[in-house]
């Protein structure tokens, strides 16, 4: 799926790829703005692109979730935890020219149905999500992992302003205590909430782009050398264990993420 659009100041183009709803492509005036999969380092399904977070996001626990007095148990995709759900490593279904869906697969007991749409203008993306109850009530969450580059086509490394007044505390494998304290110093593979404004990435000479979102859990990881990532979501990682947000049947949990250039 392909969308293109050019104005007077500004021309854009996305991709997503029907496997993982995944955005693919992001271009500003012919710049890349997305680090692509053979750059990944190291290379891993969860270290490129643009993609959604669902039925959770981040860690998941030792992958398990007690739901109703009954543990489900999911792969540890990163050990000690599952991340990052259940959706970006799978085919979605193409619903229009904007709009992707998908079942939430097995291991997931509870049903249900991811959605995506992409909103393109030469001035921003905005990328609308939906995760939608079946027949039984559920946890749910939902967000978006995008990997900007560091280095644009032109132009110099990008800085990122974001400026928060608490994080989430964690234990010693990075999973939060659902515990708030300051914000630590950077490299970050944090959990920030109470920021004061939106995320700003500024590449000199190239392109500043400001991030938005309906949620107000963001997820930092500064630590790779050649991209960085500012992930939105609806509530810290392993929440659905901590203080759950429930989906009643057919009930949605609704969001977007809205990443703005200039």
């Amino acid at each position: 799926m392909k969308l293109e659009c050019e104005g007077n100041k500004h021309s854009a183009s996305v991709e997503m790829d029907t496997f993982g709803g995944r955005i693919t492509s992001l271009r500003v005036d012919g710049m890349e703005l997305i680090l692509a999969q053979h750059e990944a380092e190291p290379a891993g399904i969860t270290r490129w692109g643009l993609f959604p977070m669902a039925p959770w996001c981040g860690r998941l626990g030792r992958g398990r979730l007690t739901w109703t007095d009954k543990i489900h148990r999911f792969p540890l995709t990163h050990p000690p935890h599952a991340i990052h759900g259940l959706v970006h490593d799978i085919d979605w279904t193409v619903v229009d020219d904007t709009t992707m869906t998908v079942e939430l697969p097995k291991p997931w007991p509870f049903g249900g149905r991811v959605t995506q749409r992409l909103e393109l203008t030469p001035q921003y993306l905005t990328v609308h999500g939906e995760v939608t109850a079946g027949d039984v009530p559920m946890p749910a969450m939902l967000g978006w992992h995008p990997w900007f580059r560091r280095q644009l086509a032109r132009g110099k490394k990008a800085a990122l302003s974001i400026l928060a007044e608490s994080s989430y505390l964690t234990d010693e494998t990075l999973l939060p205590t659902g515990a708030l304290g300051p914000v630590p110093a950077q490299p970050w593979d944090t959990c920030l909430v109470d920021l004061l404004l939106d995320p700003v990435i500024d590449w000199p000479n190239a392109l500043t782009v400001t991030i938005s979102s309906s949620f107000d859990h963001w997820v930092v990881y500064t630590e790779p050398q050649n991209a960085f990532c500012v992930e939105p979501q609806s509530g810290p990682p392993n929440e659905p264990n901590i203080d759950p947000h429930i989906l009643q049947p057919g009930e949605s949990l609704t969001g977007s993420i809205t990443i703005a250039w200039q």
